[in-house]
């Protein structure tokens, strides 16, 4: 699913959707600690559904006990933190299903975590879902999807070029 583009010199990965639903500006997001970038850039989604998928092939790096949020390395060094709602963290794992654990390698489309989409809506302060490049300082080039809409495992949501 990880799809390569090669240009003259350079090499472009396209991260595909962890998650169906819509597409939301990082600078959008209800929380200054994403909407500021303070933790990378990226861009968020709305689920549609509680269903979240590896964006790339790489390996689990974290992996929060809450299973709130997840961590991926992918092959050419690209950190992006999948954080599923906006402080979830208070729901202590309530809700949240883990299919994968640290230290494990996936693909792109992997089953990562399942979550009750109606206990975060009811619980948590929102329901979007950022998706970050932590090692923002390693990225050359983003480009973030202008669609709408998105499709886990299938759309792609962001393309990036390493330095």
């Amino acid at each position: 699913m990880l799809k390569k583009l090669f240009g003259k010199k350079e090499m472009q990965d396209n991260l595909v959707s962890p998650m169906t639903g819509n597409v939301i500006n990082i600078e959008d997001v209800p929380d200054g600690m994403f909407s500021q970038k303070m933790l990378g850039d990226g861009i968020a989604v709305e689920p549609r559904e509680g269903t979240v998928v590896a964006p790339f092939d790489g390996e689990v790096v974290q992996f929060f006990p809450t299973k709130h949020a997840i961590g991926i390395r992918g092959n050419n060094g690209l950190e992006v933190l999948i954080h599923i709602g906006l402080e979830t963290v208070a729901l202590n794992g309530e809700g949240f299903h883990d299919y994968v654990q640290q230290g494990d390698h996936v693909k792109a489309g992997d089953k990562l975590i399942s979550f009750d989409m109606e206990l975060v809506k009811e619980r948590a302060d929102s329901i979007i879902s950022p998706v970050v490049i932590t090692n923002f300082d390693s990225v050359e080039e983003l480009v973030k999807s202008k669609e709408k809409a998105v499709l886990r495992g299938e759309s792609v949501l962001l393309t990036v070029r390493m330095k």
